[in-house]
């Protein structure tokens, strides 16, 4: 069935260029729906129901204003019923995932329309994941677990895929590139828990802190505890010569704060959500750090289920690369501390992009014994 569906004669009976439109208006259909992705995944929100609405004021948005790029022009960037602002990030998403459905079958339509289509909803993929993590510092399971099972299946409908001339090679390439980017960035995590995984700020003689429900102040700063706990494991250290609780207070104790308990010396323990206000003095503190976490691990599995163990290998090397070279920029336009934290998973999406468009050409043009 879908060896007659993509048949390229088939598709060789109606002009190239007649198909580019199709993907590009396809595309930005597809965009329209990774907008909802984006919205609700982070929230656990079903992306079917709901249909479409305002995130303002619920307005449910008929069909006639919901057409991919060209409402959001006509409306200028406002919700219809209520007025408020739209974010520009939904035009942009659609306008991307266009062209890039148009790229795919530019770059692979001579080739293969199944590899185009295939190619398209992968690299789809890949938008939402950049939008959500730098939303949210995220990347959900419904894109990275359901990426490498995606990716398995695919490998054995389209050996192309990874170049191979059977199914069985396809598939085995398939599994190798997600062991490889599981096995590879996990061990890059832990071994940077290891040796980064925690940073100590010595505060000026003795320092009042201060801990509200949302906010981390110290002398110099003020840390968003959103920053701070965005892994379940993550905790605050600190000695206090001087610890003050509403309704009591402490000298000379250990203190660990993590999202779930305030633990003060060795007996006494609280739910951080019934203390609102803690001030205490010390003269230093230990916030969690991790460049990685585990959804990267799994985003880079889910796309070495697509590209392979080279692929894995190339998106590890240039994400680095890129990376670096944005949050380097970043703090020396004053945009960035050297402690922030930035989303890995874009520069991953970034660098996965460019082996899947020209990776084996660059393969074959710097190693061409391999």
């Amino acid at each position: 069935m879908l060896n007659s569906t993509f048949d390229p004669q088939v598709w060789a009976r109606v002009p190239f260029h007649f198909w580019s439109a199709v993907f590009f208006v396809f595309g930005c259909i597809v965009g329209s729906f990774l907008n909802v992705c984006i919205h609700r995944l982070p929230l656990g929100e079903s992306v079917v129901s709901p249909p479409s609405h305002c995130p303002h004021c619920k307005y449910s948005i008929p069909w006639f204003l919901n057409i991919p790029l060209v409402t959001w022009l006509y409306l200028r960037g406002k919700c219809a019923n209520c007025g408020a602002p739209i974010s520009i990030r939904y035009f942009l998403v659609e306008l991307l995932t266009g062209i890039t459905f148009l790229g795919c079958w530019l770059a692979f339509g001579h080739e293969s329309a199944w590899l185009a289509v295939v190619g398209s909803l992968f690299l789809a993929a890949l938008i939402a994941a950049t939008f959500i993590d730098f939303e949210h510092f995220i990347i959900p399971d419904e894109i990275t677990i359901g990426g490498m099972v995606a990716g398995l299946i695919v490998s054995v409908l389209l050996p192309p895929l990874h170049r191979s001339a059977t199914r069985w090679d396809s598939v085995v390439q398939s599994a190798v590139g997600l062991l490889a980017g599981f096995v590879i960035v996990y061990l890059i995590l832990r071994m940077g828990k290891l040796l980064f995984g925690r940073q100590r700020f010595d505060l000026a003689g003795e320092s009042r802190i201060v801990f509200t429900e949302t906010m981390l102040h110290l002398p110099d700063r003020e840390i968003p505890l959103h920053d701070i706990f965005y892994r379940g494991t993550d905790a605050i250290h600190f000695h206090a010569r001087f610890l003050e609780l509403a309704d009591r207070c402490y000298r000379d104790v250990a203190v660990r704060l993590s999202q779930k308990k305030l633990e003060i010396g060795e007996q006494d323990a609280f739910d951080p959500e019934t203390i609102p206000h803690l001030e205490a003095v010390t003269s230093a503190i230990i916030l969690p750090r991790e460049a990685m976490g585990l959804g990267d691990v799994k985003f880079m599995a889910a796309i070495g289920a697509f590209l392979g163990w080279q692929g894995v290998v190339f998106s590890l090397m240039i994400s680095s690369v890129i990376g670096s070279i944005v949050g380097l920029t970043l703090i020396a336009l004053g945009k960035r501390e050297w402690s922030s934290r930035l989303p890995y998973g874009p520069y991953i999406a970034v660098a996965a992009t460019i082996w899947f468009f020209w990776g084996y050409q660059l393969l074959e043009r710097f190693f061409p014994s391999i």
